[in-house]
């Protein structure tokens, strides 16, 4: 854990969709369960975290919808004063120094959008300010509400990791051939 750890802002690791487009693709398990060179995407993501030294909450109970998951895990982690970071567990190419920048990063507002290459990623940092509208949501627009309706920065962090996600059969062979460059 980092000795600053509980002014930084709380990982919520959302690991409750049901990974519909993936089965579809021609997937044969649930995505997050998916073998990524050795262990489950879930596990790549959650060591990423781990060794982040950053408090992190994982909500994997399942929701209708990403924002009904991320309002579950707000509430059962409101006492965060350094706010919250938002990671879907489909980004196991994410890189904990990456997870740690964001953290770290200066808020001037309420909210933070790391971007790599011109593409929004995650996670996305919310100020501890935004309790009440995080722990609000419902359906699957999951936090765009609250990112639209606040002050957004924009950092850009050298990391595909924040936008590759396992949605597909392909998305998963990219993310093993990545994997096996950084390896």
């Amino acid at each position: 854990m980092l000795p600053d750890a509980d002014r930084l802002p709380v990982m919520l690791v959302l690991a409750s969709g049901r990974g519909e487009r993936f089965l579809a693709s021609g997937g044969r398990t649930h995505k997050l369960q998916a073998d990524l060179c050795g262990k489950t995407v879930l596990q790549r993501t959650l060591d990423a975290v781990r060794a982040s030294g950053l408090r992190w909450h994982l909500e994997d109970r399942g929701h209708p919808g990403m924002g009904d998951s991320i309002a579950a895990a707000v509430r059962a982690t409101r006492e965060a004063v350094g706010g919250w970071m938002v990671l879907p567990a489909d980004l196991p190419l994410v890189r904990a120094d990456t997870l740690v920048t964001i953290a770290r990063a200066p808020l001037d507002g309420d909210v933070l959008v790391p971007y790599f290459e011109g593409q929004r990623g995650h996670p996305v940092r919310f100020a501890a300010g935004c309790v009440d509208a995080l722990a609000n949501l419902k359906g699957n627009t999951g936090a765009a509400p609250v990112v639209s309706a606040r002050k957004a920065i924009k950092l850009v962090v050298n990391d595909a990791g924040c936008v590759l996600d396992i949605d597909t059969v392909d998305d998963l062979e990219r993310a093993r051939a990545t994997w096996q460059i950084r390896s």
